[in-house]
């Protein structure tokens, strides 16, 4: 049996490889890495911050995880009720904590769970720590030494399973993030759309001090997300468009499973994806706010950011796909805004760590401070530094790629152009990503969390996109 991690943290279906039994033997490596290698707060005693989402057993789940801790002398601090990943992660830096762990799948389907390694710095764990908990995780195996597991009941009398809420602390930090005052005088009309995750009445919380009003959906209790994938794509948030006609509001914002990914809406039902996201609040936060600094983001993020990060002087460093990687950047450099095409989007002052929660405010922020919709500031935008037209299509695996095969693969027989434009530039950070003469590009990954080859796509017109997408299926499909 092989563990492994990946993009962020280890992902597996319920009752096939994520199991009570497997993830005992994770649990136990990581206790292994934490007394004999992360940082020890001011009380001589590691403390862990553990937490979960609303998947069906995550609170069971992450009960055993604390039990394991706790079996290894290790300050398990457990949350009350499911709650946001960047949450847990901020959670980490404010209780001075040498790691967190994080119950979730994110976004996948509903038959999958998972675990997210949080450091001590409060983001993802880094490759090298990855790897460090699997070769713990790989000499318990070959010892056959089994994890050590403490009663529950027993673990909470000695103090070595703390029950808390790790909500106001962050709302308290998230509050000096944005400018509520901006947001409550536009008296916004909002839909935030939860799909059924942790970060179910967060949103709501923040605005409940504010003069707008807010309509939420989709915020009970579903551990199967009513069927679909909780990521905010548009193909998953024809409710939260109905949900926006039906209360005539401004525009909806809607979270994945674990909070840690944004998408929009805007009044006319039309989806805002991360990209615009990204771009509005890198246009904001420096022609609104005066901030500046390196702009981190990943192989797969529009070419609009470049344009910007150009046009202020602004450093600017792509990253392979995952935020640890824009964490890593966030903890060396002095980052001004670092995102991904997925949604994950984080600023200075804030953890490194995509936060769903946070954008979605600061999103707020940007169209009250604007006085304008948000189609018209998307509209904008794309007159500004596009036109900049998006697609990705996602092919599912009978059976895992070798990234370096396709790799090898794909960048022995280049061709000379694609969609009409010549090909200037083949990347291979992440994939095989070919830029084209007129900034357009199209990159081919395998995922890093699920059985699936990723094909992306911008370009300056839908048709183009649709080109280079389908050729991209063409090649991948050759594999």
């Amino acid at each position: 049996m092989t563990i492994k991690f990946g993009t962020d943290g280890w992902r597996a279906v319920i009752s096939d490889t994520f199991t009570f039994a497997n993830l005992r033997l994770v649990a136990q490596a990581i206790a292994d890495y934490v007394l004999e290698e992360a940082p020890v707060g001011n009380t001589g005693q590691p403390e862990v911050i553990v937490g979960f989402d609303t998947r069906f057993l995550s609170d069971r789940y992450a009960t055993e995880v604390s039990r394991v801790l706790a079996g290894n002398g290790i300050v398990a601090h457990l949350t009350r009720a499911d709650t946001p990943t960047p949450a847990i992660s901020y959670t980490v830096i404010h209780k001075k904590a040498a790691a967190g762990v994080m119950i979730t799948a994110s976004h996948n389907a509903p038959r999958y769970n998972g675990l997210k390694l949080k450091a001590s710095f409060g983001g993802a764990a880094l490759p090298e720590q990855a790897e460090h908990i699997e070769a713990y995780l790989a000499r318990n195996q070959e010892m056959a030494r089994g994890p050590n597991v403490m009663d529950y009941q027993a673990a909470l009398d000695q103090g070595l399973i703390r029950l808390f809420d790790p909500a106001w602390a962050y709302y308290e930090h998230l509050s000096q993030m944005v400018d509520l005052d901006v947001i409550s005088a536009s008296e916004l009309r909002v839909v935030t759309d939860a799909m059924y995750g942790s970060g179910r009445k967060c949103i709501a919380d923040m605005l409940a001090r504010t003069r707008c009003r807010v309509y939420q959906i989709r915020g009970e209790m579903n551990p199967g997300f009513g069927g679909i994938h909780p990521e905010p794509v548009a193909h998953y948030l024809s409710a939260l468009g109905a949900a926006i006609q039906t209360h005539h509001a401004d525009l909806g914002l809607a979270t994945d499973g674990d909070a840690d990914r944004l998408g929009a809406m805007d009044a006319e039902g039309n989806f805002v994806d991360p990209h615009h996201i990204f771009a509005l609040a890198l246009r904001y936060l420096v022609e609104g706010r005066g901030w500046s600094g390196t702009v981190v983001k990943s192989i797969s993020t529009t070419r609009m950011v470049d344009r910007l990060a150009s046009r202020y002087g602004l450093p600017l460093v792509e990253t392979p796909v995952g935020f640890n990687h824009i964490a890593d950047r966030m903890l060396k450099d002095d980052v001004l805004i670092g995102g991904e095409e997925s949604g994950g989007l984080s600023i200075k002052g804030h953890i490194p760590e995509g936060d769903g929660v946070l954008m979605g405010l600061l999103l707020l922020e940007i169209v009250a401070a604007a006085g304008a919709p948000l189609h018209e500031l998307v509209a904008e935008l794309q007159a500004d530094v596009g036109p900049a037209h998006y697609a990705r299509r996602d092919i599912p695996l009978r059976s895992p790629v070798a990234k370096e095969e396709m790799v090898a693969r794909l960048t022995s027989d280049v061709p000379d152009s694609l969609a009409g434009e010549n090909l200037v530039e083949v990347v291979t950070l992440d994939g095989v990503k070919y830029l084209l003469a007129d900034d357009s590009w199209l990159l081919i990954r395998p995922s890093g969390t699920e059985p699936v080859l990723r094909v992306y796509a911008e370009a300056r017109s839908p048709e183009s996109v649709q080109s280079l997408l389908e050729f991209g299926e063409s090649v991948a499909a050759g594999g």
